[in-house]
């Protein structure tokens, strides 16, 4: 029988109140690789596991060390990654024609052809919703849980969480990790870009439960390099398209039906706390629950001009370099961001069964949906965001929306339609009070706010300082 062990448990929220002030340890270096890098004291939660064994004293550099990631100051505006990049005056379109790209998309004129509807009057946003202060209800990766004994994994970040579509006993949550640290001793130090984990778990709330690996099976806790291992391996490869390539990172991921999508960015450098660069962005694909992934060349959207070579760029699509999915009425809902943490949010949306095809997105313009037209999409969200997720909440009858904003702190908009208006925040989790680099809260969709079950939202959240990912929790109202 394949043994279960707990990585994390809701339970631990009652054992830790108040637990964001004692919760965390104080920064530390920013990953398991670093000198000083000490592993902290088992969770009561996981009592049959061992301390993790850690080489304290790695070979350095930490070559692949993710340090954009690193939250920058609170109330920093991380440099935008385009900056000095003169835009052009038209755009070339698909079919060849081009466009004159407006200073201001809202007040543009429309494209040819296209008659805007008269416009209605726009619904006010809706007020913030007051909720309690999130708590942990558990962890993922990182000291507190064996990870590394059982995949080789000594710090991960991310964990993006979807459902995967399947039925009965392949009905599973998955979760995509960024970049990920196994044995700090060796040379490299096990480096991956990604990882993933799979549960049974549909819910979080009595903790997530990632079973025992096993080469070959879709259905097993992790896909590993070989027949007996325990090494979670990379599932997304880089395409070596581009030369300056530093790693690969999910950051959104749906499924329709059983094909599992997962939108990821090729970093092409990492700046300063809250800043890198990226080549393109594209969509890789799995028919088989995350064991193999392919990636179709018509996902891909490039960052720039001649960002890969062969592949079409057109201005407006650097917006859509880091996304969010959303399935709602038939579509996959896009939302996306520039590279780093200095960009607003941008709107796109596709038919379910297109999700690899990137002409046949539709932007949200002045003038309505339209296909092609990247450069005159208009924010849905002008707030600085980064890392977002979105969901239909059940238990409000509204879209939530959760990222970290300028401060650090994780904050929640609501809206009534995908493409707003959007409330104004609230904060969820303040980075002040966990002092550990909070960053990318993505929305469990199995938590009883989401299913309409119950009033707990459960959401991942990466921290800094031991480079891992917990589970939180917060009840809405």
């Amino acid at each position: 029988m394949t043994r279960y062990r707990r990585l994390g448990s809701a339970a631990l929220v009652a054992a830790l109140v108040p637990v964001i002030p004692i919760a965390f340890a104080a920064p530390a270096q920013a990953d398991p690789c670093s000198p000083g890098w000490e592993p902290r004291a088992q969770s009561r939660m996981l009592p049959q596991q061992a301390p993790q064994q850690r080489q304290l004293v790695p070979q350095l550099p930490v070559t692949h060390l993710p340090i954009g990631r690193k939250p920058a100051a609170p109330g920093t505006v991380p440099p935008d990654p385009y900056e000095g990049v003169v835009r052009p005056s038209a755009a070339v379109l698909p079919d060849g024609s081009t466009y004159p790209i407006p200073d201001d998309p809202a007040t543009a004129d429309p494209p040819p052809g296209i008659t805007p509807a008269p416009a209605a009057p726009r619904a006010a946003a809706p007020a913030a919703v007051a909720t309690e202060a999130a708590t942990v209800a558990g962890w993922l990766t990182g000291p507190q849980t064996n990870s590394y004994s059982r995949f080789t994994i000594s710090g991960a970040d991310l964990g993006i969480p979807w459902d995967n579509g399947g039925a009965g006993g392949k009905h599973q949550i998955l979760y995509a990790f960024g970049d990920t640290f196994g044995n700090c001793g060796v040379p490299g130090q096990q480096w991956r870009s990604n990882t993933l984990f799979r549960s049974n778990d549909l819910s979080p709330v009595n903790g997530i439960t990632v079973p025992d690996p096993a080469y070959g099976n879709p259905v097993a806790g992790s896909p590993v390099s070989g027949p007996g291992s325990n090494f979670s391996r990379q599932v997304i490869a880089s395409l070596n398209l581009v030369q300056n390539e530093v790693t690969v990172i999910p950051t959104a991921a749906i499924s329709v039906g059983t094909t599992q999508y997962v939108n990821f960015m090729s970093i092409s450098a990492w700046g300063q706390p809250g800043s890198w660069s990226t080549n393109f962005s594209a969509v890789a694909v799995s028919n088989d629950n995350g064991e193999t992934w392919t990636v179709p060349q018509s996902s891909i959207r490039p960052s720039m001009f001649f960002a890969v070579p062969s592949v079409f760029f057109i201005w407006g699509e650097q917006n859509f370099q880091q996304n969010a999915y959303l399935r709602s009425g038939g579509y996959v809902y896009q939302y996306g961001t520039t590279p780093g943490r200095g960009g607003s949010v941008f709107l796109a949306r596709v038919a379910e069964n297109e999700i690899t095809n990137r002409w046949a997105y539709e932007f949200h313009t002045p003038f309505g949906w339209l296909k092609w037209f990247s450069f005159l999409a208009i924010q849905v969200v002008a707030d600085r965001a980064s890392e977002l997720s979105v969901a239909y909440s059940e238990h409000l009858g509204k879209f939530i929306m959760l990222y970290t904003n300028t401060l650090n702190n994780v904050v929640m908009r609501t809206a009534d339609n995908p493409e707003g208006p959007w409330s104004s925040t609230t904060t969820l989790v303040q980075s002040s009070t966990m002092n550990t680099g909070i960053y990318a809260p993505y929305i469990h969709p199995g938590s009883p706010a989401i299913t309409g079950e119950g009033n707990e939202l459960y959401f991942t959240l990466s921290q800094w300082s031991d480079y891992s990912v917990a589970l939180m929790r917060v009840a809405l109202p």
